[in-house]
């Protein structure tokens, strides 16, 4: 969660964390981020479980999810494309996918200063 927060912090974005896929739910629904980056593997329920709630929401369905993951198996990427997720990164991060693909979804850059 460090180095993802130092990527985002260095191109100039806020991170908000949640250490829970509950707890991310609820501070998306508060926040309104403009992007989700959702690790799979969570403690109680699991990434895939939140994203197919955050996406079910009104409030939170047009927010972009990014699953983050070190799950590599065949079937990983289609299923997390099925539970709503708009992109897929593999852990370890490669850092100019990682740039490549929030430019891709965000469509507002972070402001600079």
């Amino acid at each position: 969660m460090k180095y993802i927060t130092d990527l985002l912090e260095d191109a100039g974005y806020e991170a908000i964390h949640a250490f829970s896929a509950e707890t991310a739910i609820e501070q998306t629904e508060m926040a309104k981020p403009s992007l989700i980056l959702m690790d799979i593997s969570l403690p109680g329920m699991d990434g895939l479980t939140a994203t197919k709630v955050l996406k079910s929401n009104p409030v939170t369905a047009h927010i972009p999810v990014v699953a983050l993951t070190a799950h590599a198996m065949k079937d990983d990427e289609s299923k997390a494309k099925e539970a709503g997720c708009d992109a897929y990164l593999l852990k370890p991060i490669d850092t100019k996918a990682f740039y490549r693909t929030l430019a891709d979804i965000v469509r507002e850059p972070p402001i600079l200063d």
